[in-house]
């Protein structure tokens, strides 16, 4: 058994390493919702526990889109299935800070969407932790991915920002 020294990496390969998420600031996103924090949603780290941060953007998304008229819960034949997900943190947050998430869409297709949202703590310019949600609108009976209805394509369209926007 022969064995080999451990070949370098080369100059070429490390200059292509994706540049490190950073905290994105408040003028990034176009719509904003209060999030009040609960004792719960703190863990025994004494901040707010990661899964806690997509109830956040849940919350944040659908009252805006009810909001907007563009989504019924109950009897709306179109729903939203989430296909993909994430969330970047950067900074804690504990019960008992006031938050606010702001959404904006970066992309709007025939029958999807995508949301990105940032969690602030109130009175902070950049965000604690954001991440996105990519919905894929189905019929709500059949499963079956649906063009956009007009007040969702009009909701989504409303706070449109480029990925970069900042």
């Amino acid at each position: 058994m022969t064995t080999s020294a451990p070949q370098s990496v080369s100059s070429a390969q490390t200059a292509v390493q994706p540049q490190r998420p950073q905290p994105l600031p408040r003028s990034a996103f176009a719509h904003f919702s209060p999030i009040v924090t609960r004792w719960a949603d703190n863990d025994v780290y004494g901040h707010v526990n990661n899964v806690a941060y997509y109830g956040y953007f849940d919350s944040a998304l659908n009252a805006y889109l009810i909001s907007a008229g563009a989504l019924d819960i109950h009897g709306g034949q179109t729903i939203g299935l989430v296909v993909e997900s994430t969330c970047r943190f950067f900074a804690p947050v504990a019960y008992p800070d006031a938050l606010s998430v702001g959404l904006r869409t970066t992309s709007v297709g025939r029958s999807s969407v995508r949301y990105e949202l940032g969690v602030f703590r109130d009175g902070d310019e950049l965000s604690a932790a954001h991440g996105h949600v990519i919905h894929v609108y189905v019929d709500r009976d059949t499963r079956r991915p649906v063009a956009l209805p007009d007040a969702l394509r009009s909701a989504t369209e409303a706070v449109y920002r480029q990925a970069d926007a900042g």
